[in-house]
């Protein structure tokens, strides 16, 4: 994924060191591999936010809210919540498959949450949208649960 003026980006190198900063339980080197991965402002999205704020917003009459974090502070936070929700009780995550370039600095990973023995208890997909130095803008992230 080039064009003349951009450095080659190896997807999958990319998509496993983005499984990597989940995995982490060093804050020092998931604060790195953010550092590395993504664009200073970068956003990740929840796109499908769990069941009870949903039915929650819909009570309410509001359309269901996709959750957002921006920026390094904000990520970093994301990602330890999630390390202390998933990995610190068991729990990792795993790509399933090769990355997919859907577009030109797109790309697509499938990822699965699975215990210790292998069990596959949830995963998702993300929609990584790249900057021209092939760090991460966007994360469209959709979960589904096993």
């Amino acid at each position: 994924m080039t064009n003349s003026n951009e450095t080659a980006i190896d997807i999958n190198d990319l998509t496993d060191r983005y499984i990597a900063q989940w995995n982490e339980p060093d804050p020092q080197v998931r604060r790195k591999l953010i550092a590395d991965l993504w664009a200073e402002d970068g956003v990740q999205l929840l796109v499908d936010p769990p069941e009870d704020m949903r039915n929650a917003a819909a009570e309410l009459n509001f359309p269901i809210p996709a959750l957002e974090v921006r920026g390094y502070h904000a990520l970093e936070r994301r990602v330890e919540r999630a390390y202390d929700m998933f990995i610190g009780t068991g729990h990792r995550f795993v790509r399933r498959g090769e990355a997919t370039a859907l577009l030109h600095h797109v790309i697509a990973v499938t990822w699965s949450m699975v215990t210790e023995d292998g069990a596959v208890v949830g995963g998702g997909l993300d929609v990584l949208a790249l900057d021209a130095d092939g760090r991460i803008r966007t994360d469209h992230q959709h979960i589904a649960v096993a």
